[in-house]
Parts: structure tokens; sequence; C-alpha cells
């Protein structure tokens, strides 16, 4: 189940920052400790800057947050928050987590490759590959699919599809309490769950962000190199790249290794007080090829520099992967724009390009402005209130540790999830 959102940051990610330093990194010890940072990158001022913004995240109620920062000066880690909010076991830098719709990257590379290799159109039907599967598939185009302007209704955020509505606590407590979080819910599942529901409007007419869009690429993939899109993405891009930190957990539902417990806090009875619950196991089966995926810091700013710096695919395709779109918000134009599978965020100090992610229990964020790269993982908590401020916190830290900039002002980011 995601965390319904409008759409990824925009450019109100450019908020006021935390001016006290409060706990700033220590060098980090090779294995990735719990409160670590190294200041190689920019110093002990900028490492001092980014734990602080860092550290916002946490003070705005967040479990925990880890983040990695990566250019030519070195690299900057550091954590903040506790990994299990039984046990108080403080949150390690090198731990995995569920990246959500940063999954969408991995796919979206794939299948630009298989562009390349002549085996997919970006031009072609997708009634070409799945032939009978979407209703007016001879209309809708590979590359409506990447850049989401399919019109497909998405029925893994709207209300009325495959989850509660998250804004019924009620609703959401009973979901959980009867084992809807470990349940396995397939792709073609998902597929017909939208295909079921009118289009938001006629392909290619704008965007419109919808996790079937995603789903329906896995398939093709599937459908052409006949392998699934986990054994696909891993052939063609974890191997090579060396990213023995991430996988395709599929139908299992714990995360392996050390990691970070997700959380959704509930009202729990007729207590006014809210409780945690903890969902880091569960089933992201829904998310499939759109965002199942699991990782670590380290690997997806390894990807993420690979993708940008012409290591995965050719300058052609690359091209076409950054030729974006506008992403309104609440029908206003924003500083964010869509491209194949890639975003691209206007800061106060430039353009970066890369995605975010969110799964129950779960926020993430890869970004890259070209020579520098940043990842960072959230374990949120809370209500509305509080999930709000701490999305403002993940959009202050993206602003330091791009621009490292004291902006004032500005409203809560918004996510693709």
């Amino acid at each position: 189940m995601a965390r319904r959102t409008v759409s990824v940051m925009v450019a109100a990610v450019c908020l006021a920052l935390a001016a006290p330093v409060a706990s700033a990194g220590a060098a980090e010890p090779g294995a990735g400790g719990a409160r670590s940072g190294d200041t190689r990158s920019g110093g002990a001022g900028t490492g001092g800057a980014r734990a602080a913004a860092l550290k916002a995240v946490t003070d705005a109620g967040a479990a925990a947050a880890i983040a990695e920062v990566r250019d030519e000066d070195g690299v900057w880690r550091a954590g903040t928050g506790v990994a299990d909010l039984a046990t108080g076991a403080p949150v390690r830098t090198d731990g995995r987590f569920r990246a959500g719709s940063i999954t969408k990257m991995f796919t979206s590379t794939t299948v630009l490759q298989l562009v390349g290799e002549g085996r997919i159109g970006l031009d072609d039907p997708i009634e070409r590959y799945l032939p009978g599967l979407v209703p007016n598939g001879g209309n809708i185009t590979v590359h409506q699919l990447l850049n989401h302007s399919s019109g497909l209704w998405d029925p893994t955020n709207e209300k009325g599809g495959l989850f509660p509505d998250v804004t019924d606590p009620v609703a959401v407590r009973t979901w959980i309490d009867q084992g809807g979080l470990t349940r396995t819910i397939t792709p073609a599942q998902v597929v017909a769950a939208s295909v079921a529901h009118a289009p938001n409007f006629p392909p290619g007419a704008r965007f419109s962000y919808s996790n079937v869009n995603y789903t329906l690429l896995g398939m093709i993939i599937e459908r052409v190199t006949g392998h699934g899109y986990a054994q696909e993405i891993t052939a063609r891009i974890l191997r090579p790249l060396g990213l023995s930190g991430t996988y395709f957990p599929g139908t299992a539902t714990d995360i392996r290794g050390p990691h970070a417990h997700g959380y959704v806090t509930l009202p729990e009875g007729p207590a006014p007080a809210e409780r945690d619950r903890d969902v880091t196991v569960a089933s992201v089966s829904w998310a499939n090829s759109a965002g199942e995926l699991i990782s670590t810091l380290a690997d997806l700013n390894r990807f993420e520099r690979a993708l940008l710096g012409g290591r995965l695919l050719s300058p052609q395709l690359m091209a076409a992967m950054r030729t974006t779109i506008p992403v309104p918000v609440d029908g206003r134009p924003s500083g964010l724009e869509y491209g194949l599978g890639l975003a691209r965020l206007q800061l106060s100090c430039g353009a970066v390009y890369g995605h975010d992610g969110a799964v129950t229990g779960y926020s993430s964020q890869l970004w890259s402005s070209g020579d520098r790269q940043v990842a960072m993982s959230v374990t949120t908590r809370g209500g509305a209130t509080e999930a709000t401020a701490q999305l403002v916190a993940e959009g202050g830290f993206l602003e330091q540790a791009f621009c490292g900039g004291h902006q004032g002002g500005g409203e809560a980011p918004a996510k693709l999830g």
C-alpha cells in the first residue's frame, strides 16, 4: 500500500533548514554505523550543515533517516534515529530499505536498453506486446507508459482501488489486522483493477502518475525477453554494476540483512492516542516493476552515477530519457518535469535528475546533479501533520545537500511515491 501523494518534490523544496547544528556525524567506520558521517565531501562545515538538515527529519517525527552524498571529493554518509522503536537500536547507514518507485528508474533503463537492441519500439502500441490485455491498447504507446501520459487509472493509489482509503484509520487498521499487508497481489490483478475503471483521459493528453504504467512495462519486458523483469534487470544492471545490496523480493515479505523497521501510525481503538504499527514484514508484490526494489544508499548512488554517466544507455537513449513533460501540482505549474522514468527537479541552484519512492513505512529519494549523487531513506511515522513536516524536512535536506543554501519559506513538497 503506497502513501497517496501528488507528485515528486516540487520547487517548494527550497525550505528553511534547522539553524543549530545538532550532533554532527563522526568519521564513518566502513561498516556504516548508526549516527555516522564522513565529512570528506566539503569539509566539517558542510558535514555539520548536512547532519543538521538530516536530523531535522527525525525532529519532525520520523523514526529514522539515513543519507549518502557522493561527489568528486568523496563520500558523506550519516544517520539519525532508531532502526527499531521496540529495542531502540540505532539506525545503520549500510542497512537495506524499501526503495519504492525508485524501481521505475531500473525498469525504464531496461526497457530503453531493449529499445536500443531493436526489440521494443518507443512508439509501438502496447497491443503489439500485450494483445487484448488493455482496452484501447492500440492507441497507448510504450513511450506513454514510460512518461505517465497513458491516462490509465491507478488502483494502487486511488480510492476504490486495491487498498483501503489511507485517510480512514479504522479501515486501514482492520485491513492490517486481517493480514492485508502480507497478501500477494499479482501484476495481472493490478492491471485488471486498473482497466475495470475508466481511464483518466485519452492517451497522450497529459501527465498523470500511475503505477500500472510500470506494471505493464514489466510485463512487456517479460514478453520480449522470455524472462521476468526482476531477472532481466538483475542481469542487465544489478550484477554488472556490482549492486550486491539490491534485490527484488518478489512474494517474500521480509527484508534481508540489517534494515530499519517501517511503521504506520494509527489511532488504536477508541483511545485518542496514536500508536505505531510495525509494517516491516509486508508483501510489496503489488508494486512489482513499479516499486518493489529493496536497496541501500551506496547501491542507489552507484546506479545513478552509472546511468547519468552514460554507462547504461547510448547518448540518444539517454537524451530520450531526459526529455520531459510538465508535471502540474493542483493544476499549477511546478518545478518538476517527468521524462522516461526519470524526473527533473528544479532546486535553487539548478536542476537535478532522479526519482523518489514511497511504500508503507518507507520514503526514499535518489537525485543527481551530474557530479553529485544524493540518496536518502526515511522511516516515517505519525499522522498527516507529521507526514507533512517530514516531507518538508526531506526537501530541506535535498536543498542543503545540493545547494548548501539556507532557504526561507516553503510548503510541504509532494512525492510521486
